[in-house]
């Protein structure tokens, strides 16, 4: 069965929008569009073309595929090259037209249609679609959470984890890197079961 990944790149008090540029995603007011792009450097950059690897499809919400749309099929590179080939899938209530070479509309059950693309692709990636994230979290529908997270506060906008999310435990996959202007890069994967408790003061008296 292919992977899920979740691709974000967030502030420090877990602000995901429009990390890319000022009309990305204006909506509610943010004012704050294209926050990334003064602390993006070459170590990010190197992280990000690593991470997509053995890609073969994407999955994003609408209004990402909208943005991606409009941008990647009149650029050069290795990003454009493979986001260009490989399938891309959307996630929409609506039908929008999807003018994108290789895109297709999920079905209306959207957690059986992520089911049957694990079962056509090996390493399907999420970047951005904040909306659709908050279904694979909600449903468990995602395998590694790719985190780039930046020195700046924000204070509003819409979140990573939104209004919170299922109990869920996660493992640290490879070792914390810090790029030149501070974005540390976190992968975790998805494991089974909920978060334990227990009694901090025990500990403190067997000390």
């Amino acid at each position: 069965m292919g992977l899920i990944h979740v691709d974000l790149f967030t502030t420090l008090d877990g602000v995901a929008q429009a990390p890319g540029g000022p009309e990305e995603d204006p909506v509610g007011g943010f004012e704050f569009g294209g926050w990334q792009a003064p602390l993006f450097d070459d170590v990010v950059g190197q992280q990000v073309g690593s991470g997509m690897e053995g890609m073969d499809a994407l999955l994003l919400g609408r209004r990402t595929y909208d943005i991606f749309a409009a941008y990647w099929p009149h650029q050069g590179g290795d990003i454009a090259e493979l986001f260009n080939r490989i399938p891309k899938y959307v996630a929409s209530r609506q039908a929008p037209t999807l003018g994108w070479e290789g895109s297709s509309l999920l079905g209306p059950d959207v957690v059986a249609a992520l089911h049957e693309l694990r079962n056509k692709h090996q390493n399907i990636h999420v970047i951005g679609s904040l909306d659709l994230v908050q279904t694979l979290f909600a449903e468990r529908l995602f395998d590694q959470l790719n985190l780039w997270v930046y020195p700046i506060l924000l204070g509003s906008g819409k979140k990573v984890f939104g209004d919170g999310v299922v109990p869920m435990n996660l493992r640290l996959v490879e070792p914390v890197v810090t790029s030149p202007n501070g974005a540390v890069m976190q992968r975790y994967a998805l494991v089974d079961g909920t978060p334990a408790v227990g009694d901090m003061s025990a500990m403190d008296q067997e000390s």
